[in-house]
């Protein structure tokens, strides 16, 4: 008899997955994403530019002393947004889609895909960002809907606290 682990098998790369209702209209919840100055308000603290197509922006975490490149593939207004960020082998694709849901909410959805490595690498690649997003979308509600930064983002990976 086989353990579940010898019985485990990728039948398609892993993607992360975030999803999540806004009560906002789908024009505000799109220039959450697209504007820096609103974006810093539940994710990265700094931004280098708009996502516009065809453009390569910075985004910074200073808590963290990371950034990333961000490379904005694709861009329709208040429908979608495609990036590919990080660098080398590193580089993903994200894509946010936004979806009325009658005048005043947006169901967005954020796909993170093209992860690198095998195996186990990919699954945890995948279940990170899932995380990730998550966190994101929860910060954006926060925002937008009472005006309240969370600091969710902060709060995930405080100093002084390492994963267990």
């Amino acid at each position: 008899m086989t353990s579940a682990l010898e019985r485990l098998q990728l039948t398609s790369p892993p993607v992360g997955k975030a999803e999540m209702l806004i009560r906002k209209p789908v024009a505000e919840v799109f220039a959450a994403f697209i504007d820096p100055a609103i974006t810093s308000k539940f994710w990265f603290t700094k931004g280098s530019g708009k996502l516009v197509p065809g453009a390569q922006v910075r985004w910074d975490w200073e808590m963290f002393n990371v950034s990333t490149p961000v490379f904005v593939e694709e861009v329709a207004e208040d429908k979608l947004i495609r990036v590919a960020w990080g660098e080398g082998e590193a580089r993903t694709s994200v894509e946010w889609t936004f979806t009325p849901h009658g005048e005043n909410a947006t169901f967005v959805s954020i796909v993170n895909s093209d992860f690198s490595g095998e195996g186990d690498e990919l699954v945890s690649q995948a279940i990170a960002s899932t995380e990730g997003f998550t966190v994101v979308l929860a910060g954006l509600k926060g925002w937008l809907e009472y005006g309240i930064t969370l600091n969710l983002v902060t709060d995930r990976f405080p100093a002084g606290i390492t994963e267990g």
